[in-house]
């Protein structure tokens, strides 16, 4: 299967949501201030993000809509144009590539978004690349979550550090960039707890890891990855605001897309606050974590 195929697959239930309810609006070949106003309204509640909404409601206003075309047609095509314009520079590509020194990403999310896996699905994408990759296992407070790192270690091929359950996250993470300078290896990826906002000891802990490896390379880290959960709707902009607090956030990794029909979210906090998207989570396979493409996301986002 292919990666447009599968963006289509992941987006299933968000495309037919929308096509199904912008195909209930647009009844009439005239757009008046009605129709618009429902359409506005449709994509706040698709979690699309009062500002696109609004920004896309003024764009279909201005827009001359050819008697002859479908407006249906018409609009899907002004939405499709809307994305990729506004997610097209949130692309990175580059994320992925080989690094021909140490790269230090820092991976952080809440309980339950998936972030342990995202991690391995993301070392066998760096692998691919021709990159040496090192988990470390910070995520302390979780013997799964260190199980399940050290599956994906085996499975891939990526060297792990780790320590008992329980221990100092700071000590597994120095231990980390020891071993990678020991070793010469380029790609470090650092599994944190999922840390709650409203947890100020789990918050200071993800501080203490940032000053810990800053102190063994004052460059690092590199990048810092958060990892959110499409099917949390609108509370993904709370986690994004607290994490970014403490240290800002580099890029974005978005799962359970193909759980959730209100994949709009993406757009919501790609308007908002402009940080690039990493990934997106399509599935529970290995291979579901997809490279951001801006243009496949619209196509299989916005359906005909």
């Amino acid at each position: 299967m292919g990666i447009f195929e599968k963006f289509k697959l992941g987006f299933k239930k968000s495309a037919e949501s929308i096509s199904t309810g912008l195909r209930e609006i647009i009844i009439k070949k005239e757009i008046d201030d009605e129709t618009l106003d429902k359409i506005e309204e449709f994509l706040v509640s698709s979690d699309v993000g009062i500002d696109s909404a609004s920004e896309i409601r003024e764009i279909i206003a201005q827009k001359k809509i050819d008697p002859k075309n479908s407006p249906f047609d018409e609009i899907n095509n002004i939405l499709k144009q809307y994305i990729v314009e506004l997610m097209t520079p949130l692309e990175k590509n580059s994320f992925f590539d080989r690094k021909d020194k140490l790269n230090v990403t820092l991976i952080s999310g809440v309980n339950g978004v998936g972030k342990t896996t995202s991690i391995g699905k993301i070392g066998k994408i760096l692998k691919q690349n021709h990159n040496d990759v090192l988990f470390a296992a910070c995520d302390t407070f979780r013997a799964a979550a260190i199980d399940q790192l050290e599956k994906w270690s085996e499975k891939i091929g990526a060297t792990i550090v780790k320590s008992n359950p329980g221990s100092d996250p700071a000590s597994v993470a120095f231990k980390a960039l020891e071993e990678s300078k020991k070793k010469n290896i380029n790609q470090v990826l650092i599994d944190t707890a999922g840390r709650l906002q409203n947890k100020k000891n789990l918050m200071d802990e993800y501080k203490k890891i940032v000053n810990v490896i800053s102190k063994l390379d004052n460059s690092a880290p590199h990048e810092i990855i958060l990892v959110l959960d499409a099917t949390s709707g609108q509370n993904v902009i709370n986690q994004f605001e607290e994490f970014n607090k403490i240290i800002p956030i580099t890029g974005l990794i978005m799962t359970k897309l193909d759980g959730t029909a209100k994949g709009g979210i993406l757009v919501s906090i790609s308007k908002k606050y402009k940080v690039p998207i990493i990934g997106l989570g399509l599935g529970e396979k290995e291979d579901d974590l997809q490279i951001f493409n801006a243009k496949k996301f619209a196509d299989a986002f916005i359906t005909f």
